[in-house]
């Protein structure tokens, strides 16, 4: 069986065919039918990210629940968590906006378990995989539906620690070079940023220090060639701001310290 997987997976042009056809195989066998594998291995020779095929996406060490029309978490995303997780260790409270299914609220409830854990998005779709990859933390994960800040209770207005955001940031030029696996399957509103990619993340930044509590911090995932307009929106709104980078991920985040 492993063999036929993987020969359909190479002629559609999948380079991991081998890697994929196990985790196609696994998803199959929980539902123990031949007829199942077979539709998941077409969506994926179909161009359907394998991700949305299998169920699931890994990140930090952990399976974060995704599906059609949900934003699959890239592996550089990680490092936003995990300066976040340095920054805001001793945080009470924690939000997560622009959180698509909370891959990184779901790995900062890990990381920092002493937190209450908000995450927030506009689209109701993905906060239905947002909802079920927190519900094991209980009450100390809650997950709100709405436009950025608009989500958030009044009552977070001032106390919040550590405020994460992985908002889009692709210019709206650029949305024509994704992958196709991307373009296709991935919602809009979760890739581009508008004309130069920062829109969102504007937004975010004017908007935060009202909800951020004394000393709190705001984390921005962005890239190494908008990391300076990034910086300049966030010297703007009167944080003291600075950018962090791994090579290794390619991954750029800016780290704004609120001053009051």
């Amino acid at each position: 069986m492993a063999d036929v997987v993987v020969a359909r997976l190479r002629a559609a042009g999948c380079v991991f065919a081998e890697d994929e056809a196990a985790l196609l195989i696994e998803a199959g066998d929980r539902w123990s039918s031949g007829e199942l594998l077979d539709d998941l291995v077409a969506r994926r020779c179909a161009g359907e990210p394998l991700e949305h095929v299998v169920g699931w996406a890994r990140f930090c060490g952990l399976r974060i629940a995704v599906g059609p029309g949900v934003f699959v978490p890239r592996r550089r995303s990680e490092f936003l968590v995990q300066t976040a997780a340095r920054v805001g260790r001793g945080a009470a409270v924690v939000v997560d906006l622009c959180c698509g299914a909370a891959p990184v609220a779901t790995a900062l409830a890990v990381r920092l378990p002493g937190a209450v854990v908000h995450a927030a998005d506009i689209d109701p779709a993905q906060i239905s995989y947002a909802r079920r990859n927190l519900a094991p933390f209980g009450d100390r994960a809650r997950v709100h539906e709405g436009d950025l800040f608009e989500a958030l209770p009044a009552g977070l207005r001032g106390r919040v620690d550590l405020l994460v955001a992985n908002a889009p940031y692709v210019p709206t030029s650029a949305i024509a070079t994704l992958p196709a696996e991307a373009r296709a399957h991935e919602p809009l509103a979760s890739l581009d940023g508008g004309v130069d990619g920062l829109a969102v993340q504007r937004r975010i930044v004017a908007g935060a220090p009202r909800w951020l509590a004394p000393g709190g911090h705001l984390l921005i995932e962005t890239s190494a060639g908008q990391a300076d307009a990034t910086l300049a929106a966030f010297d703007v709104a009167g944080f003291d701001a600075w950018v962090v980078a791994d090579d290794d991920l390619e991954a750029t985040v800016v780290v704004g310290c609120g001053l009051g």
